[in-house]
């Protein structure tokens, strides 16, 4: 069956709102789960539901995400006549350059689509964590004699704005279709995973294109579409087990800490369903003589000499003797030397907390910056930040990314403010 499908993974959004975790790369980039970066789980969904060829569709700041994928090595996807193919935007002799919106992005591919001669298309977001078998939902398309198929779960009702919302009948055929609905009529949201008949979405993608008026998008123009025509056969395909949308700093930080709980929705060792990345080689972690770690993920490379308690650490990170971490999570290459505190703290790639330094502590306070993106309790240190020593960072902060010791004025940045490298302010 799989000899006829192919995936296309649409992986070009920016994620503004993870705010400093991708100014410098794409959303699916960013890493998640102390050695993964977003993408690897629909590109390993892919290959452990038999899918080896695979087109991945970027645009914003591809440079670390198609780095990572390379020729898909580490997801068996370096394959003669199949394999994973990187598909970024090119100037036509009009002069398009960018995709317009997802439905745009396949369009301008059709004949990479075409060169594969597919009967399915598979088309998947590439910022969400999840595990799924692609093959349970296309038996269901074909089961049904869809033509387009969504793969949906039902969220609490008071959660139903934040989707696309399908209304179906009792065959789960999708007679309407609600976006981000202030009183939904059920609570059945797409998870913007799609299964197409190609000829069909083919057709589809070419009249879209010259309307003038849409916005070139599959949830605002092509499901509401195929919904307006009641000859065409659109089912919701129901999904159980576990998804995540990722796309704020408070859902990111959570999806995350979830792993570190005794039994844990996403299980990472699975062996019947393993989840692949491309990272370094690196030593196992170590534990001093002192460390404590409690409820946490120590990942390859990292070293502990302090206290980590429900915390994800991830690769290559050092941790010295008398510091304190809860509740947050280090990426790739943080520093946190000694006896520095850090509570519900998010740190980027290569940070460097000075000693004694204190983040994420005091009284909450609004965000000044951006109030849409930092509204939680979780400070966020940018990329290559520096927090010098004795410092004292409150709650819902946000320093920028490449701020050393001279951007601070003084010692304490109260709750809700932020720091800019004085290069780029």
């Amino acid at each position: 069956m799989t000899k006829g499908v192919l995936a296309l993974i649409l992986a070009g959004g920016q994620g503004t709102r993870l705010g400093v975790l991708s100014e410098s790369l794409a959303k699916p980039a960013v890493p998640f789960g102390g050695k993964y970066r977003i993408i690897d789980f629909a590109l390993s969904n892919c290959v452990n539901s038999g899918i080896y060829k695979v087109g991945v569709l970027t645009q914003y700041k591809p440079h670390v995400l198609n780095a990572h994928i390379g020729i898909g090595r580490p997801w068996d996807l370096d394959r003669k006549g199949g394999g994973v193919t990187i598909l970024q935007p090119y100037t036509f002799e009009t002069g398009n350059v960018w995709f317009r919106g997802t439905a745009d992005a396949i369009s301008q591919n059709r004949d990479f689509v075409d060169s594969h001669n597919p009967k399915y298309v598979v088309v998947l977001s590439g910022d969400h964590i999840y595990a799924m078998d692609y093959m349970d939902m296309l038996e269901y398309h074909i089961s049904v004699r869809a033509q387009a198929t969504v793969a949906c779960m039902n969220v609490p009702l008071t959660e139903t704005h934040r989707f696309g919302i399908m209304v179906t009948n009792l065959e789960k055929r999708i007679n309407e279709f609600q976006e981000k609905p202030r009183s939904a009529k059920g609570t059945l949201a797409s998870l913007g995973i799609y299964i197409f008949n190609w000829d069909y979405l083919r057709d589809l993608l070419m009249d879209d294109e010259e309307n003038q008026e849409s916005s070139h998008d599959f949830g605002k123009d092509i499901i509401p579409k195929i919904v307006q025509n009641p000859d065409d056969r659109l089912f919701a395909y129901e999904f159980e087990g576990f998804w995540r949308d990722v796309g704020t700093i408070q859902s990111y930080w959570e999806a995350n800490i979830e792993l570190t709980h005794p039994i844990p929705q996403l299980n990472l060792y699975n062996p019947n369903w393993r989840f692949f990345t491309r990272t370094p080689e690196m030593p196992p972690a170590f534990f001093g003589e002192n460390a404590v770690v409690v409820n946490s993920l120590a990942s390859e490379g990292s070293e502990i000499y302090g206290v980590v308690e429900d915390s994800i650490i991830f690769q290559g990170t050092y941790i010295a003797p008398n510091a304190v971490i809860r509740n947050s999570i280090l990426l790739t290459g943080t520093q946190v030397h000694e006896g520095a505190q850090l509570d519900h703290v998010i740190t980027a790639e290569d940070v460097i907390i000075g000693e004694k330094a204190h983040l994420g502590f005091g009284e909450w306070a609004q965000n000044t910056y951006d109030p849409k993106v930092y509204d939680s309790d979780i400070t966020v240190i940018g990329y290559q930040a520096q927090i010098p020593s004795a410092a004292k960072i409150g709650k819902n902060c946000v320093v920028h990314s490449n701020v050393n010791h001279d951007d601070f004025e003084d010692l304490e940045l109260k709750s809700g403010k932020s720091i800019l490298h004085k290069k780029e302010a």
